[in-house]
């Protein structure tokens, strides 16, 4: 297998992280493409136009409904006026919630654009997050009116999978063989995995900036250089199928839903959850022609049927671990046996195969013979009788002969 240096499926430009409606900002996937902005303002379009054709129709079923039970009204009008005051109660209870919510945020709001300056307002947002989130995370983290847990049981499935992907096929300039690196390594994916563990979205946004960090200063120290992005998205997506984060897709979603806006359309944050959204999506397309493999050659390792030879023993430093050399060679004797084993599996296969038709060559010949020359059993011949016998059955026969005298 010959590795290439171009990134094939991965690299990205930074115009393809930005908001597709051109207005700066980062889009998301979660968000087709769009920023939390212009999001909101599309779903907002679309929600409105919903609302007006439902309404249009909510108006044209009422107005048959009242004409085609309009007798019936009056035998129902006392239950239908009961059921009435009940949906009214619930409604007004609803709206003063909501209003009530909505009164709070916007009085912050202005507050802040009038006197508060703006980084205090960020910190006020950020403490009012962070305590109602606390509270309701158990309510709104991978809730079951979602299919969030479907889907991080197939990243899970997938990246599991995908255990055989090295770094080499993903071009990732990182040697993990130098301490420092494999270090920078273990706390990358130490913070993706801890991600987790946090139910803050801002602290959970966190987890994923300290990871990006860890890779960049991986990189920089393996390259002796300042990384660029077309060295991170490769990096990342190896960080996350060595790590395996758990509920993956519940995390990006719960961070998308309730985290502040502005934390994921600009800065680093923003940046690097939406290259960490990349990587995902990445992973989930992730094929054959991606890695620079044959087909044959994807589906064997998807399989389990085998492995990408590991490095071998003489390219090993004289620093590195025994047992890593060992565990490698172990490897590399156990996908030979494997190997082995397959061929003979198939030989055996084909020797059956070829036994059965045999068989069946022999039956067919063996039926052609007995059909062109048919055998014909005739019935057994009567014992012959005794030449000195008394023959009474057949007169044909002379007598048997007499013994004579004769005096000298």
């Amino acid at each position: 297998m010959s590795l290439k240096s171009e990134r094939r499926g991965i690299h990205v430009d930074q115009s393809d992280l930005l908001c597709k409606k051109g207005c700066g900002y980062y889009g998301n996937p979660a968000w087709q493409g769009f920023c939390s902005k212009c999001w909101r303002e599309e779903y907002h379009k679309a929600r409105q136009k919903q609302i007006q054709e439902d309404w249009e129709l909510a108006e044209r079923l009422q107005r048959e409904e009242e004409e085609a039970f309009a007798s019936s009204q009056s035998s129902q009008g006392a239950q239908s006026l009961t059921f009435s005051k009940f949906e009214e109660k619930k409604t007004n209870e609803k709206t003063r919630k909501v209003t009530t919510v909505k009164k709070f945020f916007s009085a912050s709001s202005r507050v802040g654009s009038k006197k508060v300056p703006p980084e205090r307002v960020e910190k006020i947002m950020d403490q009012i997050e962070k305590y109602i989130m606390t509270r309701l995370y158990k309510h709104v983290f991978c809730p079951e009116t979602t299919d969030d847990e479907k889907k991080d049981l197939a990243i899970q499935k997938r990246i599991r999978a995908l255990r055989w992907v090295t770094p080499q096929m993903l071009c990732v300039p990182v040697n993990e063989d130098i301490p420092e690196v494999s270090d920078m390594v273990v706390k990358a994916i130490t913070d993706i995995i801890e991600m987790d563990s946090k139910r803050v979205p801002r602290d959970k946004l966190a987890c994923i900036t300290k990871c990006s960090k860890h890779i960049f200063n991986a990189i920089k120290i393996t390259k002796n250089e300042p990384a660029s992005a077309d060295d991170f998205l490769p990096t990342l997506i190896y960080i996350v199928l060595k790590g395996n984060p758990p509920r993956l897709q519940s995390n990006i979603q719960y961070i998308t839903r309730f985290c502040n806006p502005s934390r994921l359309m600009t800065g680093e944050d923003g940046y690097y959850f939406t290259n960490l959204c990349c990587a995902v999506a990445f992973i989930e397309k992730l094929d054959a022609q991606s890695l620079n493999l044959s087909q044959e050659d994807f589906d064997r390792y998807m399989s389990g049927q085998t492995s990408p030879r590991k490095q071998e023993a003489e390219s090993w430093s004289p620093d590195a671990c025994l047992g890593v050399k060992q565990m490698y060679k172990n490897l590399d004797l156990l996908s030979q046996l494997n190997e082995r084993q397959e061929r003979i599996m198939n030989e055996a296969k084909k020797l059956e195969k070829d036994l059965i038709d045999w068989t069946d060559g022999i039956t067919r010949e063996v039926q052609d013979i007995v059909e062109k020359y048919p055998l014909e059993i005739k019935p057994p011949n009567q014992p012959l009788a005794a030449i000195d016998s008394e023959n009474i059955e057949n007169d044909k026969l002379p007598p048997p002969l007499q013994p004579q005298v004769y005096a000298g």
